[in-house]
């Protein structure tokens, strides 16, 4: 009795490794220095978050966090503006598309995360502001009420 070599895909399952960790692109403003350095303010800071993807080679999907960072004064004016783009490479196959989905919408986002608010970090402490310590994001929450709202727009 001979054994055969299984299908790699149906005999483990889904397929998920991550290939490679990148900034894709970066960029740091403070318009008001160095005349800020010289004030006092607490900084009202916002966060805003949005994850694309794109198929670029069977299987292999890029997965792009941007995460843009925005601290104002009391009096509204922009102290510093900071964007990341954190991207991945991710290879990717056997799932079902709801689990596709899921993946690419939030599993990728919450790996690259943390290196996105590293990179935000070093900007900031370079343009002289105190590190930007920003909350874990949960991920599955945002993806699912956008799957929600889409849900509710075809409808």
């Amino acid at each position: 009795m001979s054994e055969q070599e299984p299908n790699t895909v149906e005999a483990t399952g889904a397929q998920f490794a991550l290939q490679r960790i990148f900034v894709k692109d970066a960029s740091f403003e403070s318009p008001k220095a160095p005349e800020i350095f010289r004030t006092k303010w607490q900084p009202k800071v916002n966060l805003e978050l949005n994850s694309t993807h794109s198929l670029i080679a069977e299987d292999l999907y890029e997965v792009v966090l941007q995460l843009t960072i925005t601290a104002r004064t009391e009096e509204d004016d922009v102290v510093y503006l900071t964007e990341v783009q954190q991207a991945g490479l991710f290879l990717i196959k056997g799932l079902e598309p709801d689990a596709m989905a899921q993946t690419l919408g939030a599993f990728c986002p919450s790996v690259l995360f943390p290196y996105a608010r590293e990179a935000v970090d070093g900007l900031v402490i370079k343009g002289s502001f105190p590190p930007l310590m920003l909350a874990p994001v949960n991920f599955d929450a945002i993806y699912e009420q956008s799957r929600r709202k889409q849900q509710e727009a075809t409808h």
